[in-house]
């Protein structure tokens, strides 16, 4: 299995995750974060890093239709983004945007 970023992560982008990474296996996009399932190891370090609790491990994602789009939209945008390696700022108005659902649209690709 894999750990998979999850919609808490759009439009604030905590990269407080990527410097614990192991594997580099982040991928930065213009307001959102998402790891290579087929780089990660699994190890778990980034989870508690996550000041919004958006990293999850795939199997903790119950629903199969969430688990599936979580896996894909993973796998396909750190196909196409650049690897972050070192701690960033995180968006501007990361706070305000932090506990906000239904952001799974504002995904900026």
């Amino acid at each position: 299995m894999t750990h998979l970023v999850t919609e808490n992560c759009i439009k604030c982008k905590y990269t407080d995750c990527v410097s614990v990474c192991p594997v580099d296996c982040f991928y930065e996009g213009p307001n959102f974060l998402v790891i290579n399932p087929d780089e990660c190891i699994d190890c778990a370090v980034c989870i508690p890093e996550c000041p919004v609790n958006a990293i999850v491990a795939q199997e903790d994602i119950k629903d199969p239709i969430e688990n599936q789009y979580w896996f894909d939209i993973n796998k396909k945008l750190s196909n196409k983004w650049k690897v972050i390696t070192k701690q960033i700022d995180p968006l501007p108005d990361a706070e305000e945007w932090k506990d906000k659902p239904n952001k799974r649209n504002d995904i900026i690709e």
